[in-house]
């Protein structure tokens, strides 16, 4: 079984670089004595440049990137800039990012062109509703075949799929509890999806969870829910409930 991945998402926050560097820097010292879970934080855009320099055993990753090398693109940044400043990967298709309009189709292109760039993406995929006749499997199977299309075998085993369901996020109204039996369900699913798309090798492609992960259930989620990592928003921007989930992640089997 490969290493263990927890990645933190920090979204817009937090407000200034100082408060972005006592974050990263507390991370820093905390997983000192961590071997076998991996730790990526994707920050802001603006904050990559002065975080790189604080620790070389966090993985730097971004929250976005655009499917052009360089062009009259505003407001735009590649691939290939991103891994130019350190950043190793990029989280695409995020459900936050498809509630703007961003489709499958976006996201296609950005997968393909950020491992042009040498980058690991990672593709959120999720249902908004899991609805009584189980509609949901085929939304995320259009998602992980839309999102996919012309990849190759050989860099599937790049991508980290991170199944998100949207109703479990903690900024959705209404949200419900996702359990490690929904992951469980939705991790075997999406093995099949990619073992008849890309062939045996497709096992090797990690998948992670996402949704609202905290310290009280990041250990059911990383035993029972058929994933090799988590996806952590809200509580990767808090030193300690974040350095709960690393510990958790390396010491669970």
């Amino acid at each position: 079984m490969s290493k263990r991945i927890v990645i933190g998402n920090w979204k817009m926050n937090p407000r200034t670089i100082q408060e972005a560097e006592r974050l990263f820097s507390g991370v820093a010292k905390g997983i000192s004595r961590i071997k076998k879970t991996e730790v990526a934080i994707c920050p802001p855009f603006l904050y990559i440049e002065g975080l790189k320099k604080l620790s070389r055993k966090i993985s730097l990753g971004a929250q976005d990137a655009f499917f052009g090398e360089v062009g009259a693109f505003t407001g735009e940044v590649s691939g290939e800039m991103l891994y130019n400043l350190g950043v190793r990967h990029v989280i695409l298709g995020h459900s936050e990012r498809r509630a703007l309009g961003e489709g499958n189709g976006d996201i296609n292109k950005k997968i393909k062109s950020a491992l042009s760039a040498g980058l690991r993406p990672i593709l959120c995929v999720g249902e908004s509703e899991r609805d009584t006749g189980h509609g949901y499997f085929n939304l995320v199977k259009s998602q992980l075949e839309e999102c996919l299309m012309g990849v190759s075998k050989d860099s599937i085993v790049k991508v980290i799929i991170a199944y998100e369901p949207v109703w479990a996020i903690s900024s959705t109204p209404g949200r419900k509890d996702a359990t490690p039996e929904d992951s469980l369900e939705m991790a075997i699913f999406i093995h099949k999806i990619l073992s008849d798309k890309f062939g045996s090798d497709s096992s090797k492609a990690r998948i992670i969870y996402g949704g609202s992960v905290s310290g009280k259930d990041a250990g059911e989620f990383l035993r029972h829910g058929g994933v090799e990592g988590l996806l952590v928003g809200r509580a990767s921007l808090d030193t300690k409930k974040f350095m709960e989930i690393i510990k958790i992640a390396e010491n669970s089997e």
